[in-house]
């Protein structure tokens, strides 16, 4: 354990830190989740492309992902109160601040600031729930944690539906403010300070490298459609760059006395096996509700609140199922749970594949609360088994080490997902209008006074063949995802477990 603090708080004290502690982590889940209701109403009112618009979440999440390595050694070297109150008071005032963005370049930087003030919160609620609670009941801690983190897709589409609605899409920003103050009026009162007695220098260069590289890998990812790829003297440049900045991050790293990153933790193979898992798991959840958002309201023609309300029980499910799993992964193998939380996403991704334009919302909805059991019952056990044989000395490091590549996994799949779904509906588009002849006789059966001298009919029929051509696009991507949650299924055999 780090710190001085060797005894635990109070049952009632312990709540009291437990909730206000989740207060600060669930604004950020929120803030991760509220957003893709919003994208369309954001795309039309700053006049971004439909590539541009996913920068609202990635910007976001990739700079939580750059700084949150940085929380371990800020929390060391300041103590982990300063820290937790400090990044709650920044995080809602740049929450104030994209609430006023006047135009998208505005609201990217605003996000950018957001997810950066914002990245301590998530590792340090999970390593202070871990330092307040004695052994035995890490399970049951980590599953109120993860409780806690999840209530922010379940509120955030309805939430940010229902604003949308009201109001307008700057009030999901706003509505951080009440849960920042109470969030910090509590903490001020009950947290304890946790002080390490070993804390040292920054390692500036390794965390320069690492920003570097994980910034200009993800920027990449988020320009490569718009500009053809490889086929682009910028994407050349990012990846370079990246690919450079990382080579020297990992040199650096093992040739200094004091790296940024202890790589002992990755030597821990519960940790390494787990944080594959991780990243795998930030795709399967962040990409899948930056897919549906858009998929609801450009295809479908959902409004806001609707598309809240068919999001919504992804989250319910795994609220449902988190205490649950819980209990069960004190009392049997978490490794079982793990392959039956894969099967469990791998068939909400079948499920999701057999979207159409003609379906109704319950089919969103029940394929949305299966992954979101599925989650619950993956999200537990791998949070504890890659916390289980971790030294306590390495927990700072190690929550956010864990915390960076969960993030990462998120924002990387939901760039890979985006360009693969443009990419993917491009193909089908170009197959579907090589059909669109007169010997055709589908296309006499489905439109049989279909008048190829009209320009109307043909813009119809132009305007049918994209959505048909977008809804392929994404079954196929949620095809894929099934394909990995099985894949990774095997991957459980590699993690050891021994009963407390």
């Amino acid at each position: 354990m780090s710190g001085t603090m060797h005894a635990y708080p109070p049952e009632g004290r312990r709540r009291l830190i437990t909730l206000f502690s989740l207060a600060a982590a669930f604004m950020t889940q929120l803030d991760a989740t509220i957003a893709n209701v919003a994208l369309p109403h954001m795309q039309a009112s700053t006049s971004a492309s439909r590539e541009q618009i996913t920068w609202v979440l990635t910007s976001y999440i990739i700079m939580s992902a750059i700084f949150t390595p940085l929380s371990g050694w800020l929390a060391s070297r300041f103590g982990r109160k300063r820290l937790f109150i400090t990044s709650v008071v920044g995080f809602t005032v740049a929450s104030m601040l994209c609430g006023m963005a006047a135009n998208f370049e505005q609201l990217v930087l605003f996000r950018m600031l957001q997810g950066m003030m914002g990245a301590a919160l998530l590792p340090m609620s999970q390593a202070i729930l871990l330092d307040i609670n004695p052994p035995e009941r890490h399970g049951s801690a980590m599953a109120t944690w993860g409780v806690g983190v999840i209530l922010g897709p379940i509120c955030g589409p309805i939430l940010g539906g229902w604003l949308i609605e009201i109001f307008n899409w700057r009030w999901i920003f706003f509505i951080n403010l009440p849960f920042g103050i109470l969030s910090v009026l509590g903490l001020l009162a009950v947290l304890p300070a946790f002080e390490d007695e070993n804390a040292v220098d920054l390692d500036f260069t390794g965390f320069a490298l690492l920003a570097v590289a994980i910034g200009s890998f993800q920027l990449m990812l988020d320009r490569g459609q718009m500009l053809d790829w490889f086929e682009s003297r910028e994407i050349w440049i990012e990846a370079v760059l990246a690919a450079t900045s990382f080579y020297l991050f990992m040199v650096h790293t093992l040739t200094t006395d004091r790296p940024f990153v202890n790589l002992a933790i990755f030597r821990d193979r519960n940790f390494a096996v787990g944080s594959v898992f991780g990243f795998f798991l930030g795709g399967l959840m962040f990409s899948v509700m930056a897919m549906t958002a858009p998929l609801l309201s450009d295809l479908m023609g959902y409004p806001a609140m609707l598309v809240g309300f068919a999001m919504a029980p992804r989250g319910v499910g795994t609220m449902i199922m988190m205490p649950v799993v819980g209990a069960l992964v004190n009392r049997s193998d978490p490794r079982v749970l793990i392959v039956v939380g894969m099967v469990i996403s791998g068939l909400s991704a079948a499920m999701m594949a057999g979207f159409s334009l003609h379906m109704d919302a319950r089919l969103v909805e029940l394929a949305g609360f299966v992954q979101g059991v599925g989650g619950a019952f993956l999200f537990v056990p791998i949070t504890t088994v890659v916390f289980a044989t971790i030294p306590a000395h390495l927990r700072n490091q190690g929550t956010a080490m864990n915390s960076l590549i969960r993030a990462l996994g998120g924002s990387v799949w939901i760039s890979v997902m985006q360009s693969l779904t443009i990419r993917n509906e491009a193909s089908v588009h170009s197959r579907l209008v090589e059909g669109v002849r007169p010997d055709n006789p589908a296309l006499a059966w489905r439109w049989p006074d279909f008048d190829f001298g009209s320009p109307i009919e043909m813009l119809r029929a132009s305007g049918e063949i994209g959505r048909q051509a977008l809804m392929v696009s994404y079954t196929n991507s949620f095809w894929l995802l099934y394909v990995i949650a099985f894949a990774l299924a095997p991957l459980v055999l590699l993690l050891r477990y021994r009963r407390r």
